[in-house]
């Protein structure tokens, strides 16, 4: 078995990794806040709201490409700080989670912005925009610190974590349900009965772009949301309980 335990009462290499990678998740979220007070000052002069700003093709393929890299950023760390496969998964989810927690909290310090939790916010913008309110990306951001939290510490006490089919299934299910909660809105007006032939026709693709930005959310189906963390929950619970009994002696 590896411990990484430098000498009994020393901070354990694993939560030496855990602080260290939380350290860089903190500024990864102040830079990707400061980037955003920039965007807003020339898209959103007057405060952030919906129907979004139309932006050019190019403008939106070069917002994808910056989230796209620092996904891939977030990703590479992760593979250094981790020894195995289970770590490494660990490591990203606690990364991506202070990330996104810092990101909120920077914004509400640099802009004062949101002024709610219920507020609406574009997540993510691959492959369509996501969209939902401020509490949701924070409570699936608090999930993932806990499932970090409880994969290395089960490692620091010798457990032998393994996370088999039924555990995944469940923790897959669930991120699933919580994805469509995100991207239903604009999927939905992509790939409805009026708008879906402009996805065959390249010379309509403003049409498409311009309908994407008129439009409004007001309703975010916080059922399936639940349904989805109750699964994800249900998952690290089985995999704790595994674990628990593979605790060494």
């Amino acid at each position: 078995m590896d411990r990484e335990t430098d000498m009994p009462g020393q901070i354990t290499k694993l939560s030496r990794n855990f602080i260290l990678i939380g350290i860089f998740a903190v500024a990864m979220g102040l830079l990707e806040a400061i980037v955003v007070v920039y965007l807003r000052q020339i898209y959103y002069p007057r405060g952030f709201d919906f129907p979004l700003t139309l932006l050019s093709p190019r403008m939106v393929a070069v917002e994808s490409s910056r989230e796209a890299a620092t996904i891939v950023m977030l990703v590479s760390v992760a593979i250094i700080a981790g020894r195995d496969s289970l770590r490494r998964f660990a490591y990203f989810i606690h990364i991506f989670a202070v990330w996104d927690i810092c990101y909120y909290l920077c914004l509400k310090v640099l802009l004062d912005w949101p002024p709610s939790l219920f507020t609406w916010d574009i997540l993510f913008l691959i492959p369509v925009p996501w969209a939902g309110p401020v509490l949701a990306p924070l409570i699936c951001s608090l999930t993932m610190l806990i499932m970090a939290g409880t994969i290395i510490r089960l490692q620091e006490t010798g457990c032998m974590v393994r996370i088999g089919p039924p555990e995944w299934g469940l923790a897959l299910l669930g991120a699933a349900v919580i994805l469509f909660t995100f991207v239903r809105d604009y999927s939905g007006i992509i790939l409805s009965g009026d708008l879906h032939p402009l996805l065959r026709d390249p010379a309509k693709n403003g049409e498409l772009i311009e309908a994407v930005a008129r439009y409004r959310p007001t309703h975010y189906q916080w059922g399936l949301f639940i349904l989805g963390e109750i699964l994800i929950l249900c998952s690290l619970m089985l995999a704790w309980r595994s674990a628990a009994t593979r605790r060494p002696q």
